[in-house]
Formats: structure tokens, sequence, C-alpha cells
């Protein structure tokens, strides 16, 4: 049995499902957001630094650093390691990579703090300088993201080389040459591979209740009611302790939802207490507030103005907008509430569809990438611990109902020539974001997995990162 493994002892490969589909396995950089994506891609084509098991970071394809110029500069010396083909992997290169996710990802991001990397410069052919225009506390935080991988058309530096079998990936660990310089290389443990499949989460947990995997990864709200009725042990259950986004952004452009009052009406009219008793989730958090926490904020968090007022007195203020609305307008439309799919994302549909009814407000769900739904589902952990963060998914860029005024100030704060300057600035860009109501806060995102006790290396993340050459305790 696997629980019997040691680092002597041959025994099979960790079986690994992660929800998901083969596409996102296959073309990882074409959905970067996806668990699928991100699992394959830091599995394979680490980034200068990553994310362990705990949160904390790590050395990865660079082996040491330092920073200086006040945290404007961070200089990497990489370690020795080989492309796929078998050639050196040399500054210059890895400077051009990544340079090009730096850019990719600024696209889907405009206004995230990426923009303040001034240039990548190879210094020598082992070591990088990556010079900032600002300081920025949390930048290990940004490079540790599986989405800033560095890869080549034929894949990446490790931990694992993958090969396609069928319709899963097997990796085998990327040897080190350097650690058995003029000895043959030693034969690798099986129980040191991985064998990774995507695929629905029905189908996942089945697998894993039966023992024919040993680890289920990519776990979402949209799922969770599955593990309730699936029997499988409590034990086996691990919910990451993240923070991030999980609430529905206004997407339509309407005269209904151009009006202010009225979306802030759709904040206030739900019932978000209800969420907790139709999910039990130890430890989870409700919340009616854009972020979780102050971060570098220079005072708490903004409140909507309604926040602290009972249920029935938030209805009564929602269903006056909406009756105010619908004298001067007429009939009230009918909102299209994008949801992915899941028995989880239909019971969250029927808590808010119920919950706008109240207010003589109806609904409809529809997919998750339907392009004139007006309410949208975003799910996201925090990539890095800033309020920038935070405002930038609810920047224009985004394409959701956003405050230009608040995107000017978030643009200021990226290029403020002092700490206090840009915490101000946040704070404003915070403070408009939350009285333009173009974001309903739900709750923290959820984000669970399923590990057998014998993979002793496995533990619950902050950042919902588990790297497949941490399950163990012993060095694999």
């Amino acid at each position: 049995m696997l629980g019997s493994c040691s680092r002597d002892e041959q025994v099979g490969p960790v079986i690994v499902s992660v929800i998901g589909t083969d596409k996102q396995l296959a073309e990882p950089l074409k959905s970067v957001m996806s668990p699928a994506s991100k699992l394959i891609l830091e599995a394979t084509a680490q980034g200068i630094v990553a994310f362990d098991e705990s949160g904390q970071i790590v050395p990865a394809l660079a082996q040491r650093w330092i920073v200086e110029d006040e945290g404007r500069s961070y200089i990497f010396r990489l370690r020795r390691a080989r492309w796929p083909d078998g050639s050196h992997i040399t500054a210059p290169e890895v400077a051009r990579l990544l340079e090009a996710r730096i850019k990719s990802n600024l696209a889907l991001d405009p206004l995230g703090d990426l923009e303040v990397v001034r240039e990548v410069v190879p210094m020598t052919g082992e070591v990088i300088e990556i010079r900032l225009s600002a300081a920025r506390p949390y930048f290990l935080q940004m490079l540790a993201q599986p989405q800033m991988a560095i890869t080549g058309p034929d894949g990446g530096t490790g931990p694992y080389r993958k090969q396609k079998r069928a319709n899963t990936y097997f990796l085998r660990p990327v040897d080190d040459p350097m650690a058995h310089a003029g000895e043959d290389m030693p034969e690798i443990p099986a129980w040191h591979n991985r064998v990774v499949r995507a695929e629905r989460a029905a189908k996942a947990i089945s697998r894993f209740k039966l023992g024919l995997s040993q680890l289920v990864l990519g776990g979402r709200l949209a799922d969770l009611p599955l593990l309730s009725k699936s029997g499988v042990d409590n034990s086996s259950v691990h919910i990451d302790p993240v923070q991030g986004l999980l609430g529905l952004a206004v997407t339509g452009r309407s005269a209904f939802l151009d009006d202010d009052p009225i979306r802030e009406a759709l904040s206030a009219a739900i019932e978000r207490e209800r969420l907790l008793a139709n999910f039990a989730i130890g430890g989870w958090g409700i919340t009616d507030m854009l972020m979780p926490q102050q971060l570098d904020l220079p005072r708490p968090p903004s409140a909507p103005r309604w926040h602290g007022l009972s249920i029935s007195e938030r209805r009564n203020f929602a269903a006056n907008a909406v009756n105010q609305w619908r004298s001067a307008n007429g009939a009230v439309p009918v909102l299209r509430i994008a949801l992915p799919e899941g028995a989880g994302a239909r019971i969250l549909f029927q808590l808010i569809s119920s919950d706008l009814r109240r207010i003589g407000v109806p609904s409809r769900q529809v997919p998750i990438d339907d392009d004139e739904a007006d309410l949208r589902l975003i799910d996201e952990v925090a990539a890095y611990d800033s309020a920038a963060w935070y405002l930038g998914r609810l920047s224009c860029a985004r394409k959701v109902h956003c405050s230009e005024a608040a995107d000017v100030k978030l643009s200021e704060a990226a290029i403020a020539p002092t700490e206090d300057a840009r915490f101000a600035l946040l704070a404003d860009a915070e403070a408009l974001v939350v009285a333009h109501a173009g974001y309903i806060p739900l709750a923290a995102p959820v984000r669970w997995s399923l590990a057998t006790r014998l993979l002793n290396g496995f533990t619950s993340s902050p950042r919902a990162r588990h790297p497949l050459n941490h399950l163990f305790r012993a060095t694999n």
C-alpha cells in the first residue's frame, strides 16, 4: 500500500485527479486561471520562485536572490537547469520568457501590480535582475503564481517532465545531473512519479472513493454538495483557508443596472447568512465587503451604506429603490446571472434569485461564459496580499460595471512617489469601488481537495497551491 511507502520502498506512482478538462492540461497557457492549467504549469514549468505546500515562497528556477535599492531591485541567481531537449538554460532566455509572461498577464490585468516592472536584465549567464519603478513588498508572491511559469515550446524545467499516456499525463521528476556528477543516475522510485488526469468533479470523487486515486485537486463551491452525498470520509476532505473574491460582478449595461441605487439595492437584498446554512463549511466566512481585511490600506476596509442593517431593513431599503425605478421606467428586466455548472452553483442561484424576487427583481441562470450576462460570478483566490489585487479585478479593463474615477486612482497609485501616497490612493480607489457597487460580495472563495492520509506532506494551503513534489514529508 502507498501508506507503507518510504524512501527505499518501491510502490506505484501517486494518482491525481484535477477538476477540469483535458484541454486545460494540454494547453495550460490558454486557460491559465483554471485549476488544471495551474497544476500542470507548476508541475512542469516552474517560475523564478514558487509557493510550497504551506503558501510560503521557496526557490524554484532561482536558487537564491537578494533585494536591493530599497525594494526596487531583485537579483536572482539561477540554478543550473536544462530544457527538455537537454540544452542548458541561460539568463538571457529566462529574461526574455519572463518578460513575455509579464506582458501576457498585464493583458489580463492592465492595472495589476506587474505594471511596476520596469525591465528584466540578464546580468551574466546565470544571473538576472528585475528592476521595479517602485517597491512592492509582495513582489515575490506575484512571481510565484503558476501563470508566471518559465516555459518554452517543449515545456519547462520541472520539477517534473510530462509524457502523455492516453487521457493522462505521466510525470517523472527531473534529474539533477550536477548532484550525481561522474556517477550513474540512480533509479527513480516509482512513488516519486505522478499520474495526472483532468475530469469532472463527480468522476474524480468517485475514483477517489474507490481507491483508484490518492488525490483530488481543484474543488470549488460549485461542486461542494457532491462531497456530502459521496460518503467520502471527512478526514480526507481539506478546505484551504484562502482569501479573495467570491461574488457577483455587474457585467451588463442597461438603464436598470446603470442606476446607482439599483446596484446598491441588489447587494443589500441578499441574505448571505443563508449561504452558511446551505453550505456546511467549517470556518467559512460570508461578507458584504470588498476586502477581507485592511492589508495595505491606511484604514479599515470600506463598508456599504446599508452595512449593519437587519435583513428586513435591507429588503425594505432595496424594494423602495426598485419600486422607484419601476415607477419612472416601467417593468423591471429579468437579470441573467452567469454561474458555472454544478450543484453548488444551482443552490447559489436559488438563494440569490429568491432574495431578488422578494424585492421585485426576476432572474434566471445562464452559463458562466454567456456574453450577455448581467451578473457574473467571480471566484478567485487573491494572488498577493494587496488592495491593488482586489481593485484590479474590478477595474474597467475586466469588463465589469466599473468606476472610472477609481481606475484613475489605481493608475496613480502604481506610480506614486512614496509608500504613503500609494496607500492613500489605494484607499481612495477602494472607497470609490465600494460606493459604485459594481460588485456584490458574498463570501470568501471555497477551495477543497481530497487526499488520503498516506500523503503525509499534504496540507491545507492559504494560497490553494498543492505542489505535487511536496506530497510526502520525505524528500521527493
